[in-house]
């Protein structure tokens, strides 16, 4: 009997060996590259605190509210570059979000994705 269990217990890690699980789903691929952390570190260095904070609507939104809204996927990501990048209104009421020009897309991509890891 200990020997079956012990063949079964090989072929079966023998099988998960080969398989192409990866522990963050295909969705997530902009995660990969970018660490949370990062995009915290970032939103202290720029004025975002300014009309948001992570817990409470200030101007705009909270973090958390944003998380929420919004879940963590590539399309969201882009979406949410795009808008820190450029501005926008009307999503979150008539107040509008300024442009930030000046921050580079891959910074504004990590602010993006520390945002939407809030959401727990």
């Amino acid at each position: 009997m200990k020997i079956k269990i012990l063949v079964a217990m090989i072929v079966l890690g023998t099988l998960c060996s080969f398989s192409n699980y990866d522990s963050i789903p295909a969705e997530y691929s902009v995660i990969k590259q970018t660490k949370p952390y990062e995009g915290e570190t970032l939103i202290k260095k720029e004025d975002c605190a300014t009309c948001h904070k992570i817990d409470k609507k200030v101007v705009g939104p909270s973090y958390l509210d944003i998380a929420k809204k919004y879940p963590m996927n590539d399309k969201n990501v882009k979406y949410l570059t795009e808008k820190i990048t450029k501005g926008g209104s009307g999503v979150w009421g008539a107040i509008p979000m300024s442009a930030h020009t000046a921050l580079k897309k891959e910074d504004a991509k990590k602010i993006a994705i520390y945002i939407l890891s809030l959401n727990k």
